[in-house]
């Protein structure tokens, strides 16, 4: 099924920023000649922080693991109420998406470099493979980012028609017509640039904002856990957390036990959390992508429900990320708690997705022993050893497995938006389809002022009022 697609606000969106790169290293020219002439300038558009900073944080608000506390939820920001709502209207009639404008700026650049770099100057064939292969995987990565907002999720028994997003594969800014792929032939369309590009990728990790083996490995392994094919995914995690083995800078998972304890890397805790790493120096990211997230910073309306709280153990030391208090205001009521750091969520690739993603393949096809040794790598490095081990009565139950996995990513990954990804895929799910998705939102005396529940078809973002306005004819979603 396709419509013509004709985003108005998004050819807006990479006008500006192919007229604008003069504040960069490079600065376009008219029409009709190239940005970039010698290999070197290819392989340095791929140091864009663009491609780092793509400023969108909607999967926080929309993840079940939150609750919201009045009166701070009073004077968030009408997108921020209405994520948190479910609403099916986020932006005003006027605004653009911010789901949508980083990530085409940077689909423009990975295919001006893939279709252009053929013809550059000096270089080596070899390295031209290579940077190509860096921006296939870089749009692979992108594209695999806007069909889980804007496309249902992945049922094999309905991808072929149901909508996803245009792919786009020409830079070109006068370009005023696309074509919806299917969610079928967008995640077809992931794969491909995937297989296409890993064989030329680097095979070692030289800088977490660069593309390599490792990273690639690991997107396509997740690509395939999305679409309900575990077995398909999981020799590709095996490959990821192999090639991590074999980086230039240093990637490993943090040992809280060390980097929380006295004279440890993490401290002092201050009032914004423990002294974390930045995104450039996290030894746990592969491929780096963040966005800001004022919500375990400064803003106080969003904290973990009390049925988070409870899933954490007396023992993790991930609860020294979280606090009783509003940011320099009271304690919060009922039990709830703020997340105190880092003040920009990951959400490129890292080790400990990785594992647990690894462990839940596992754990599916049945070899739960495997996956009982991935869990517990993760979580011998977030609490003691001791504490660490899967009970029996989980370790030996492939549905209580999964179950348990599913909760630490939740531990691991709160208030960071990973759980909004991972709500849907899971409601395509047979053996988690069933469940229902509530936000609750408290008053400040701990009382109950909402209750929201998740319809199924808020699983998707409706495409904003303006880039309807500009394609009549266009199919929003529900």
């Amino acid at each position: 099924m396709t419509n013509r697609f004709k985003i108005g606000v998004v050819l807006a969106a990479v006008i500006s920023f192919a007229y604008s790169c003069k504040k960069d290293f490079l600065e376009v020219t008219p029409k009709g000649r190239l940005i970039a002439q010698k290999v070197s300038d290819y392989d340095l558009l791929l140091n864009n922080l663009d491609m780092v900073n793509i400023s969108t944080n909607s999967q926080v608000a929309m993840s079940d693991e939150i609750a919201a506390v009045q009166p701070y939820f009073d004077g968030a920001s009408l997108k921020t109420q209405r994520l948190f709502r479910w609403d099916a209207v986020i932006y005003e009639a006027s605004e653009n998406a911010t789901e949508m404008d980083m990530p085409m700026k940077n689909i423009y650049t990975f295919n001006k470099i893939i279709q252009e770099l053929p013809a550059a100057t000096d270089g080596t064939a070899e390295q031209k493979r290579s940077i190509a292969a860096e921006a296939m995987a870089g749009r692979a990565w992108t594209y695999f980012l806007l069909v889980n907002y804007f496309g249902k999720p992945y049922d094999a028994n309905t991808a072929g028609t149901d909508l996803g997003f245009p792919i786009l594969t020409k830079a070109d800014v006068t370009e005023t017509k696309f074509t919806r792929a299917s969610v079928k032939e967008v995640y077809e369309f992931i794969i491909n640039d995937l297989s296409k590009a890993i064989p030329d990728l680097p095979a070692k990790t030289t800088h977490s904002m660069r593309m390599s083996k490792a990273a690639a490995e690991g997107l396509l392994g997740k690509v395939y856990l999305f679409m309900g094919k575990p077995e398909l995914a999981l020799p590709h995690f095996d490959a990821s957390l192999l090639a991590a083995t074999n980086s230039v800078i240093p990637l490993a998972l943090y040992d809280y036990n060390k980097t929380l304890a006295p004279g440890g890397e993490f401290l002092p805790i201050g009032s914004y959390g423990p002294s974390y790493p930045s995104a450039v120096n996290n030894k746990e990211c592969v491929y780096n992508k963040q966005s800001s997230n004022f919500w375990t910073f400064f803003y106080n309306e969003f904290v973990i429900d009390k049925k988070t709280v409870n899933l954490f153990e007396g023992t993790d030391l991930r609860l020294k990320f979280y606090s009783k208090n509003a940011y320099y205001g009271p304690e919060y009521p009922a039990g709830l708690l703020r997340k105190m750091g880092p003040t920009s969520f990951q959400y490129g690739i890292l080790l400990p997705d990785l594992y647990l993603l690894r462990a839940e393949c596992k754990a599916r096809l049945g070899d739960l022993t495997g996956a009982k040794t991935d869990v517990e790598q993760l979580r011998k490095s977030r609490m003691p050893s001791a504490n660490a081990v899967v009970p029996a009565a989980v370790a030996g139950q492939q549905l209580a497995l999964l179950n348990f996995i599913l909760e630490e990513r939740i531990r691991e990954f709160a208030l960071s938006g990973y759980r909004w990804f991972d709500m849907r895929r899971l409601s395509v799910d047979p053996l988690f389809k069933v469940k229902t998705y509530t936000h609750t939102l408290y008053a400040a005396t701990g009382a109950v002022a909402g209750t929201f529940t998740l319809k199924p078809e808020r699983f998707v973002l409706r495409f904003p009022q303006k880039v309807m306005d500009q394609n009549p004819g266009m199919e929003n979603n529900p």
